[in-house]
């Protein structure tokens, strides 16, 4: 990760380093970074610091620091750590599991997912209000030099502030997305985990709705076993091919024997298998991609379209009919 700068960061007696954060004396490096976490030298060395002697934060570090925060035994998937100074000046560290929670989508269950810090001075443990319900798998910190110190839960609901942190972190979220998608291993782990969620942001999050569509993968009649993205369908629609067909189901194996895709494979249309229970929904508010409408395969009276050169000879066809009622007319 490239080092950034920040105009709060020194090495004053009140900093601590970021090795004796995590490697302390007494006691093991967990017992150490809970510990060290809540205090606001270790929470600026995490966020303010810049390379020390050439060194950046290395992956282990990371890794400790995730465990501690989540504790999740397993080593993070993803990390954004990113400063944003000008008008509104906040650092923040995000991190994306592995692997969901089984009460992900549990509303009885207390989150804990972004710790709020407002000057390195800890506010509270999950500040709904910074991250949309469809980002509810990330993990971090956000420290604001903005926002008072004395800010409360309902403060924070009408906060301008707190709007635009949370716009900031919304965006890093989505280029973390597509960072982890350049390598096709890793993001197969990101859908196989969190593939509902963002479906729910194409509903949640109509601003980012298009960039969202764009992660969504499916398998299709085409994809064999492998999934196939929006984009990708696009580049090969047939010529002619004006809409995008999509089929639901309970199971791929159910959509895949279904009478309803006979007509569209004769004429040699991919049609994407929509699986997840969601799938009917997010599609419903998506509605197209790329100037292409989704269409259902299973849609009554469905009418797939003609090649331009069908339409001309259909066209020409209509044309001299017409042509001959009025001249039986003229007699």
């Amino acid at each position: 990760m490239a080092p950034y700068s920040s105009k709060h960061h020194h090495t004053s007696p009140g900093h601590c380093d970021w090795n004796s954060a995590f490697h302390g004396q007494n006691g093991g490096m967990g017992e150490q970074i809970v510990l060290q976490c809540r205090s606001a030298a270790s929470i600026d060395c995490l966020l303010s610091r810049c390379t020390v002697r050439g060194e950046e934060i290395t992956k282990e570090e990371y890794a400790a620091f995730y465990n501690s925060l989540t504790n999740d035994w397993e080593e993070h998937l993803a990390v954004k750590h990113f400063s944003v100074e000008g008008q509104l000046e906040f650092k923040a560290v995000l991190f994306i599991p592995k692997r969901a929670c089984f009460d992900l989508f549990d509303t009885r269950k207390k989150p804990n997912n972004i710790k709020l810090y407002v000057c390195h001075v800890f506010i509270m443990d999950n500040c709904e209000e910074l991250m949309p319900e469809y980002h509810s798998f990330v993990k971090g910190i956000v420290d604001s030099e903005d926002l008072p110190l004395n800010i409360s839960r309902e403060m924070l609901q009408q906060n301008k502030i707190l709007k635009v942190i949370s716009k900031n972190l919304v965006k890093k979220c989505i280029d973390m997305f597509f960072e982890i998608a350049e390598n096709k291993e890793d993001y197969n782990k990101l859908y196989e985990a969190f593939s509902n969620n963002l479906k729910l942001g194409i509903d949640e999050d109509s601003q980012n709705k298009t960039k969202l569509a764009e992660l969504l993968r499916y398998h299709s009649t085409k994809s064999g076993d492998d999934m196939t993205s929006l984009k990708d369908y696009v580049t090969r629609m047939k010529e002619g091919q004006n809409d995008i067909y999509y089929i639901t189901g309970e199971s791929k194996k159910a959509v895949e024997n279904s009478p309803f895709l006979e007509k569209l494979k004769k004429k040699g249309y991919e049609v994407l298998y929509m699986v997840d229970a969601i799938d009917d929904y997010a599609v419903g508010q998506l509605k197209e991609f790329a100037g292409k409408k989704l269409v259902s395969a299973s849609k009554e009276g469905l009418k797939l379209d003609e090649s331009e050169d069908k339409k001309k000879k259909k066209e020409d066809w209509l044309l001299k009919f017409y042509h001959t009622l009025t001249e039986g007319k003229k007699c």
